[in-house]
């Protein structure tokens, strides 16, 4: 680096410095500034705090005083207000004697329980600070009086509003009920109370609760409420009676009249305006007619006109009253909720059904004793009106359990006793019915003079039918109480026990096996006693045909009706066993013409058939011609006597009848034929007409007659 460049930097070096020199000054005068300034604001600072100090000093004691001052003043206003309240005490009784003594009616319950809680506190005020007071006595006095009248006008509310429910709103509630089961419709609330006067009601009962310590109120409540269901239930049975026409069926509201005869039930007529679920099954009348032809109806067919039983009324009547009951008690239990308040609610709920229940329960128990009288006339068509019932009973009793939940045990076990009295009394029933088969007697003036179907059998089968119906229902009976009968099967093969009968865990599948069982028992009875029955009769004919009826009018009937499939489940073997024994009959009916055949059946005698067929060869002997003589006397004696005697038979099914008659042509007709073509070629007789007396064809129009006592 050479001079001139050393120059230049020392002189840019001197400029450097020269310029910080002067900044260092310039920073050391704005210290000087600053220290000043601090110096002054302390100063001030000092001032301010030392004036502060002396107008603290001088303002807090006038802070305190005014405190105190309206610290005072608080307590004046507090003093003249108490002593405001303390001397309304004092005339409160005289102010409110009018409002209190008048009742809602005049200034409405909202202001009325106002004034009743003023006098709450005037009763309160005298008891602690002057229990000896005649103030005291009036506030008290006027209370009471308060109560009675709020009392009085919760049961005035009540009997005023509070009616029964009119029948056609129940029978509209129990079909909107139904249309809920099948998925239709929405549920109806049924208003017992308009909602302004069940909310007024709330709020008195709840008042006089809290603060009236008293529940007399709830008396009057149970009580109206109680009237009301019994008189709603009252109504329904009545208009039920009206609309369905049965005030001239002679029986009476509370006595069901449980005819006993056993017969055939039809369809019961329906009700107009009324929604009734069809309860009652009836075994069709279309079974009978198909086994009773017009003109064959004989004794003990029992195909009379079939009339409307007022027992089955009487049940139908009952089980929408039953179920009516529910309906009602639930609604009740609604009203509830907003009236009585929630610790008395199941007390006074149980109160309000009582009733009602003990009635509807009651009206069952009849029920059950007129059947109970009926069965020991053994008169079962009863039974069936205790079925439909238990059935009903059962699907709704679970509603019933859970709507009396919390009541006392008597009420909640009335129901279950009542279930108790049907099942035994319709499993009374069963075990009789059987033990009546097995008893019926044995007379000759009981049995029909045509070989018809036994009024036994027609009426076992009726029932039977009918009792399939609640298949269910009869064999939990059954499972529950058993049958006492030993019965034993007439034929091995047809009531055995089926030893492979299925096990099934289900109690419907079991109650259904209970019931075919029993049915097997029953029909094994029957065929016990009309097989003694047919020993009755001196005429072996008449008592294969008696038989042939009565066993295809059971297994025709079985599977009408479709009982036979039922009673399959437990044994397969019922309708071949009756297949058989319908077979079997015609066989022995068959021998009947054996005295005519007797006559036509030795073709070779007394000529061979090869000489009649040449009648110009055929010389006849006096004896041949004689012989020949005798049998065609003795074939149409016997035929004219045949027909006499099974033109009075009876034979009532169609199906039978006529296959019993082509059965008879097919047998007879052919033989007749050959016997009439032998010898009407030969010249046995100068008077043909008076030995061949019929054609072929005049003997199949007899066997068309046979079985037909008009013709």
């Amino acid at each position: 680096m050479d001079m001139d460049d050393i120059s230049v930097l020392k002189a840019d070096i001197d400029r450097k410095l020269e310029k910080e020199m002067y900044n260092l000054s310039v920073l050391k005068e704005s210290l000087n500034k600053s220290n000043t300034n601090t110096q002054n604001m302390l100063a001030i600072l000092n001032s301010f705090e030392t004036r502060l100090c002396k107008l603290e000093n001088t303002i807090l004691p006038v802070y305190q005083e005014t405190e105190n001052l309206r610290r005072r003043q608080e307590n004046i206003d507090k003093t003249m207000s108490t002593l405001d309240n303390v001397l309304g005490y004092y005339h409160i009784a005289k102010d409110l004697e009018f409002a209190i003594k008048e009742g809602p009616i005049a200034s409405g319950l909202e202001k009325y329980l106002e004034h009743m809680e003023s006098v709450l506190k005037a009763v309160r005020y005298f008891k602690d600070h002057n229990p000896g007071s005649l103030e005291l006595t009036e506030v008290v006095q006027l209370f009471e009086d308060g109560k009675e009248v709020l009392g009085k006008e919760f049961e005035s509310q009540l009997s005023r509003y509070g009616k029964p429910v009119p029948p056609i709103l129940i029978l509209d509630m129990l079909g909107t009920d139904e249309e809920l089961q099948s998925g239709n419709g929405e549920p109806d609330i049924l208003e017992h109370l308009p909602e302004k006067v069940a909310k007024e009601l709330g709020d008195i009962s709840r008042w006089l609760v809290t603060n009236g310590n008293t529940t007399n109120f709830l008396n009057v409540y149970t009580s109206s409420r109680s009237d009301i269901l019994v008189r709603s239930l009252h109504g329904l049975k009545e208009h039920l009676k009206s609309a369905s026409g049965s005030s001239n069926c002679g029986y009476t509201q509370h006595s069901p009249a449980l005819t006993g005869k056993i017969r055939p039930t039809k369809e019961m007529t329906p009700w107009k305006a009324l929604k009734f679920p069809g309860y009652l099954k009836k075994a069709s009348t279309s079974l009978i007619k198909s086994s009773f032809e017009s003109g064959h109806r004989r004794t003990g067919s029992s195909t009379e006109g079939v009339k409307e039983d007022p027992a089955e009324i009487e049940v139908e009547f009952y089980i929408t009253e039953m179920t009516a009951l529910l309906k009602l008690m639930q609604s009740e239990a609604q009203l509830m909720n907003g009236i009585i308040p929630e610790k008395y609610q199941r007390m006074e709920f149980d109160k309000v059904i009582l009733r009602a229940l003990e009635m509807v329960v009651s009206e069952g128990e009849a029920i059950a004793a007129n059947a109970k009288k009926n069965i020991a006339r053994h008169e079962y068509t009863s039974v069936l009106s205790i079925f439909p019932i238990v059935q009903h009973l059962r699907c709704i009793k679970p509603q019933f359990d859970l709507t009396l939940e919390g009541c006392q045990a008597p009420t909640r076990s009335k129901l279950a006793s009542l279930l108790s009295v049907l099942d035994s009394t319709g499993a009374k029933a069963l075990d009789d019915f059987i033990e009546n088969i097995k008893i019926d007697p044995e007379k000759v003036s009981n049995m029909p003079k045509d070989g018809t179907v036994h009024e036994l059998t027609n009426h076992t089968i009726i029932f039977l039918v009918q009792l399939k119906e609640y298949a269910e229902t009869a064999g939990a009976m059954l499972m529950k109480y058993g049958v006492s009968t030993v019965v034993f099967s007439f034929t091995v093969s047809f009531l055995a026990t089926d030893p492979s009968a299925p096990s099934v865990g289900k109690d419907t599948e079991k109650s259904k096996l209970k019931l075919a069982d029993y049915i097997t028992k029953v029909l094994s009875e029957l065929g016990l006693n009309l097989t003694n029955k047919s020993e009755t009769y001196s005429d072996q004919t008449l008592k294969y045909i008696f038989l042939l009826n009565n066993y295809n009018y059971i297994i025709k009937s079985l599977k009408t009706s479709g009982l036979l499939d039922f009673i399959h489940l437990w044994n397969k073997d019922v309708g071949t066993f009756y297949d058989n024994n319908i077979t079997e009959q015609k066989k022995n009916y068959s021998q009947s013409w054996s005295r005519v055949l007797h006559y036509i059946l030795e073709v070779h005698k007394p000529i061979s058939v090869q000489r009649a067929q040449q009648p110009e060869l055929a010389k006849l002997k006096d004896k041949e011609r004689q012989n020949i003589k005798d049998k065609f006397t003795g074939f149409n004696k016997e035929l004219e006597e045949i027909y006499r005697i099974q033109k009075s038979y009876a034979i009532p099914d169609l199906d039978l009848r006529q296959s019993l008659k082509k059965e008879n042509k097919d047998y007879i007709l052919p033989m007749y034929q050959m016997f009439r073509d032998k010898y009407t070629q030969l010249n046995f007789t100068k008077n043909p007409d008076k030995y061949i007396k019929y054609t072929v064809e005049d003997v199949g129009k007899m066997i068309d007659k046979f079985f037909d006592a008009s013709a």
